[in-house]
């Protein structure tokens, strides 16, 4: 079939692409006063003009749709996300935390390096569930994703890496350096300016979260995925907490059903676990994946 018959085709495109439309600037030589301007430029290659203020809500829509087309081209159709701290070591940097701490901060590095256990079950949960490796209807099910920085998130990534899977990492900018951890897959490494969309990937392919030791980060995801499942807002998932002993010491549960401001059935939207088979058993038993 000749380019001319082709071009008869009913299929074939009446316009041309962006990306052909750019080669097309390129590709001229003239430099004007008018070509120089920036008013001259192709909107969606003009830098400066996508990062002005009015253009807020199509650099959401580009947050959202980025991350959500690179996933599902991936054939990704679920996660299991993992939550938790970025300070805490592993059992590597254990020894050394605590023998480079000044003696003012002795004491909370030898707390940080008693929690190193956590980065193991967060690893061995990763593990887990890359081994089981579950395909459905061709998507790829409980893919590990982290927040794609240190300590507990490296951990579920490098889990996941060891077991010979790919992993995600929802990185985000922030005022002082941030660089994914080594584990997360480079195809999977995504970059986010606005928390909000960050949180929203987080939890549009969870089917099940598991909650770390954390600070204010992890309380806030924690709390937000609480709030949406306690408001009918999203459906119920298996919602994993490790550490009774760590949760039951920063927050009172029991007493905020006493005070009325939630209630005592609230308490079941989340499983108290200690370890990586403890979890993943609560995942099989409720999906009924055995």
């Amino acid at each position: 079939m000749t380019e001319e018959e082709r071009e008869k085709r009913l299929n074939r495109r009446r316009f041309y692409k962006a990306e052909q439309e750019a080669g097309f600037v390129e590709a001229h030589d003239a430099s004007t006063p008018q070509t120089r301007s920036p008013a001259y430029k192709l909107a969606f290659r003009d830098t400066d003009f996508l990062l002005r203020e009015e253009l807020r809500p199509v650099r959401f829509q580009l947050e959202l749709l980025k991350c959500e087309m690179l996933l599902d081209e991936a054939k990704i159709g679920s996660t299991l996300v993992c939550y938790g701290s970025a300070r805490i070591p592993s059992p590597e940097q254990a020894e050394e935390l605590v023998a480079s701490a000044p003696p003012e901060r002795k004491a909370v590095a030898e707390r940080l390096a008693a929690k190193s256990r956590y980065y193991e079950e967060a690893r061995k949960l990763a593990h887990i569930a890359s081994t089981c490796a579950i395909v459905e209807q061709g998507m790829r099910q409980f893919v590990v994703c982290s927040g794609g920085g240190p300590s507990i998130m490296e951990a579920a990534n490098r889990g996941a890496v060891e077991a010979g899977a790919e992993t995600i990492g929802l990185n985000i900018v922030l005022p002082h350096e941030q660089a994914p951890n080594t584990y997360v897959t480079p195809r999977l490494a995504f970059q986010f300016h606005y928390f909000a969309l960050r949180k929203m990937h987080f939890l549009l392919r969870a089917k099940a979260v598991a909650v770390f030791p954390g600070g204010f980060g992890t309380f806030d995801e924690f709390f937000e995925l609480l709030t949406l499942i306690q408001t009918g807002k999203m459906k119920p998932i298996p919602i994993l907490l490790f550490g009774r002993e760590f949760w039951s010491r920063v927050i009172d549960f029991e007493a905020l059903a006493d005070e009325g401001v939630i209630n005592h059935a609230d308490l079941s939207l989340f499983h108290w676990v200690e370890t990586a088979e403890d979890a993943w058993d609560k995942i099989v038993d409720f999906y009924e994946l055995g």
